[in-house]
C-alpha cells in the first residue's frame, strides 16, 4: 500500500489500455493479472485465433414506462465511450461482437418496477462474445436485473453510463450451466451526484472470471459493490473489481461474500481501490469474507489500496477466511437444532447480508433455495 503523496505513479492508472487485441501479448499464466485463473479452461478466449460459433440470445418481458430496449451499431459513438478495454480477453470481446444491446433509461425516469433481462447460451462448443450498453439519464432511478443462464463460452463487456444525479440498482446474476465458461468486464461510468449499488451473484458454470471497474466524472458520486458467490467442487469463480477514485468528494463501498464445498472448489476475489492525487475527500472500504464448508476447497483474497494523497476522508480494507463458527453451531445445536440444520442456519445468515440488499423479493428467495440445494447436496 502506498500512501505517500510523492509515490511513484500508480501501476494501475499506467495499465495498458486499447480496443485491439493485438496490444495485448499473449497470455502465459504467470501474469499478476491472470496468475489465479486456469487459463487452458478459457477454451480459446485468450489467444483469438477462433472464430464467433457459438451464440447467445436476450429475452426480456414488458418494459415499464421510461425503458427501451435495443440494438446498436459497433458505429454507435456510446460504444467504447465508458470501456476500453484493459485485457487481451476485453479486446477480443470487443473486436468480436458486432452490434451492442442497448438498455436506455428515459431522463428524470422514475421506474417504479425491476427491469429484467436475461442473456441466455444456446451451446458452450463454439467461442461467443457479447457487448451490452446500460445508459442510465440524468435524475432516473431503475433496477436493473441481469442474468445469465444456459451453456455457452461467452467473453463479453458490459457499459454502464450513470449520469448526473442518477442512482441504478444493477443485479447481475451468472447462474450458468455446469459446463459454461465466462470472462466479463463490465465498467461503470458516474456522474456528478450519482449512485449505483451493484449486486453481483456467481452460482453456476465451470469458470466464470468477472471484472469490474468504476471511473467518476463529478464530486458526490456513490459506489456500493457487492458480491455472493457460492462454488461447488471443480467449480472456478474469480472477482476483480478497480474503484478508480480520480475525483475529489467520492465515495465507494465494496463487500463480497463466499462460500466453498467440494474438492477443487476455488474462488478468487482481488479488489483494487486506486486514490489518485487529485481525489481528495476520498472514503472509501472494502471487505472480503470467505467461508469453507469442506477439505478440499481454495480461496484466494487479495485486497489492495493505492493512495496517491493524504487529504482523504478515510479508507480500508479487510480480509477473512475460515471455516464454520463453532461456537455459533453449538450455540444453535443447544436449542435443540440438529447439527445439519444449524450448518444450514449459519450458511444462510453468512448471505443474509448481501442478499437482503437485492431489492426483487422472488430473486432473493431463489437464490435462498439455491443455496439450501447446495448445502442439502453435500450433506451439509
Amino acid at each position: 500500500m502506498t500512501t505517500q503523496a510523492s509515490a511513484p505513479p500508480s501501476t494501475k492508472s499506467q495499465a495498458l489500455r486499447s480496443y485491439d487485441v493485438a496490444d495485448f501479448p499473449a497470455l502465459t499464466g504467470l501474469e499478476e493479472e491472470w496468475r489465479f485463473t486456469p487459463l487452458k479452461r478459457l477454451r480459446g478466449l485468450t489467444d483469438g485465433a477462433q472464430a464467433a460459433t457459438g451464440t447467445v440470445h436476450h429475452e426480456y418481458a414488458d418494459l415499464p414506462a421510461g425503458v427501451t430496449v435495443g440494438r446498436i451499431g459497433r458505429d454507435d459513438p456510446r460504444v467504447g465511450s465508458v470501456l476500453t478495454p484493459v485485457d487481451r480477453v476485453s479486446a477480443l470481446a470487443y473486436g468480436g461482437a458486432g452490434e451492442a444491446l442497448l438498455v436506455e433509461v428515459a431522463a428524470e425516469a422514475v421506474v417504479d418496477a425491476p427491469v429484467s433481462l436475461r442473456v441466455v447460451g444456446d451451446d458452450a462448443a463454439g467461442l461467443a462474445f457479447g457487448h451490452t450498453f446500460v445508459d442510465v439519464g440524468r435524475f432516473a432511478e431503475v433496477v436493473l436485473v441481469l442474468e445469465h443462464v444456459g451453456a455457452a463460452t461467452l467473453a463479453d463487456n458490459v457499459e454502464v453510463a450513470v449520469a448526473d444525479g442518477a442512482k441504478l440498482t444493477l443485479v447481475t446474476v451468472a447462474d450458468w450451466a455446469a459446463d459454461a465458461v465466462q470472462a466479463q468486464h463490465l465498467k461503470v461510468r458516474l456522474g456528478r451526484d450519482a449512485k449505483v449499488s451493484h449486486i453481483q451473484v456467481s452460482l453456476g458454470g465451470d469458470l466464470v472470471r468477472q471484472y469490474t471497474t468504476v471511473e467518476y466524472t463529478g464530486r458526490g458520486g456513490e459506489a456500493e459493490l457487492y458480491g455472493v458467490y457460492f462454488a461447488d467442487g471443480g467449480q472456478h469463480l474469480e472477482h476483480r473489481q478497480l474503484v478508480d477514485h480520480n475525483v475529489p468528494d467520492c465515495r465507494s463501498h465494496v463487500g463480497y461474500r463466499g462460500a466453498l464445498q467440494g474438492e477443487q472448489a476455488h474462488t478468487v476475489w482481488v479488489g483494487d481501490v486506486l486514490i489518485r492525487a487529485e481525489a481528495t475527500g476520498t472514503d472509501t472500504y472494502e471487505i472480503n469474507r470467505n467461508l469453507l464448508l469442506s477439505d478440499g476447497a481454495r480461496a484466494d483474497s487479495v485486497p489492495n489500496l493505492e493512495i496517491e494523497t493524504g487529504e482523504i476522508a478515510g479508507a480500508g480494507h479487510a480480509s477473512a477466511t475460515g471455516r464454520f463458527d463453532d461456537e455459533q453451531l453449538f450455540y444453535l445445536m443447544a436449542r435443540g437444532i440438529p447439527a445439519d440444520e444449524a450448518r444450514r442456519l449459519v450458511v444462510r445468515g453468512f448471505f443474509a447480508e448481501v442478499i437482503n440488499k437485492i431489492p426483487v423479493e422472488s430473486l432473493r428467495e431463489r437464490l435462498g433455495d439455491a443455496i439450501e440445494a447446495r448445502l442439502s447436496k453435500a450433506g451439509a
